[in-house]
């Protein structure tokens, strides 16, 4: 079955916040039974603590690089009897911070509505706030890649993370802008953003979404995170284990497509900076949902955020994990070799 909508279970009213297709991951995960399960991106806990409702001998081990979301989970954690270990680290490394094999492991990809909800933390053009995006609080921030990079590298950014037509446009703007002084703020980017990027007021969508994503992708190497997490999953999971990877983004799901179609034995489309295809390697997963998994009508309207979440699932082998795919770390990179403000590629 192709595309096919499930609906939502009703969100803990402990949770904060609504995990996206949460009964079509456990569903697809189908842990129900003794072992452990990897939460990569722990966020407001919301698989984890699906998870360990699941099975009273089910542990988790969750993962997250904010250490907000980690002090917010200690709670969960005291409530667990020694079945939940939060682990401080990027979910690219979950094979080390799990440091034993895994029978689950689980993904929810791109930035959490608590990130977004805080203004103190700059996700958001809809509240005013300092220009950071930082989800571990360390590194470059949006402010030094608004502030220090070249034109050429911001239009670059924009248009490869934002997937945003006008990034020559908004590239332009913000070096001119940057001659009157630093952009430090949301609203200064958001509003000047929103003078060079048209779109229709009907549909709801601001004007500067897609330049917030994509510095949002630079500024926390997402996609080269996801990259290294899928190849991670691979070496970490045991023969039937399973893998479950929530989307919300077409440049997300065409890295996850492209890993388990390569690794369930079909060609790997060359990317926009790989001319070559490269060739399958020998089946080390099996497709457990056929084509994404998307949220029912009642889901997305209960939680808007689900509107462009894409699930898909597949099932370790016993064959070995091979050589990560170049195509994908290709996908994952902007052209060309300039390095962004504070020296990251």
């Amino acid at each position: 079955m192709n595309a096919r909508r499930v609906m939502a279970a009703p969100p803990a009213s402990s949770a904060p916040h609504v995990p996206v297709l949460l009964d079509a991951v456990l569903e697809a995960l189908a842990a129900d039974r003794p072992g452990l399960a990897v939460d990569g991106t722990f966020g407001a806990g919301g698989y984890t603590r699906a998870l360990l409702a699941g099975h009273p001998d089910l542990r988790v081990v969750a993962i997250d690089r904010d250490p907000g979301a980690l002090a917010a989970g200690e709670g969960l954690a005291a409530e667990s009897g020694g079945r939940l270990r939060l682990a401080a680290g990027r979910f690219g490394a979950l094979d080390a911070l799990a440091a034993e094999p895994a029978d689950w492991v689980v993904l929810d990809i791109g930035v959490s509505s608590m990130q977004i909800d805080q203004a103190e933390r700059g996700f958001s053009f809809r509240q005013d706030g300092p220009l950071d995006m930082r989800m571990s609080r360390d590194g470059i921030s949006a402010a030094d890649i608004v502030n220090g990079a070249e034109e050429a590298q911001l239009a670059d950014i924009v248009f490869h993370y934002g997937e945003e037509r006008r990034s020559r446009a908004v590239a332009r703007a913000i070096i001119e802008a940057r001659r009157r002084g630093r952009i430090e703020t949301t609203a200064q980017l958001a509003d000047l953003v929103a003078g060079v990027v048209r779109t229709d007021p009907a549909s709801g969508i601001h004007p500067a979404t897609r330049t917030f994503q994509g510095l949002r992708i630079a500024v926390n190497d997402e996609l080269g995170e996801l990259v290294r997490a899928l190849h991670a999953a691979e070496r970490l999971l045991k023969p039937g284990g399973r893998l479950a990877v929530v989307t919300f983004h077409s440049l997300e799901d065409r890295i996850v497509k492209q890993f388990l179609s390569a690794r369930s034995g079909r060609a790997v489309q060359a990317s926009r900076h790989v001319p070559s295809v490269e060739r399958p390697a020998p089946r080390s997963f099996l497709p457990v949902t056929k084509g994404p998994v998307l949220p029912s009508e009642a889901e997305m309207a209960a939680n808007p955020r689900s509107r462009s979440a894409k699930l898909r699932a597949a099932e370790r082998t016993e064959v070995p994990a091979a050589e990560p795919l170049s195509s994908l770390e290709a996908l994952a990179a902007l052209p060309g070799d300039t390095p962004l403000p504070g020296g990251r590629r």
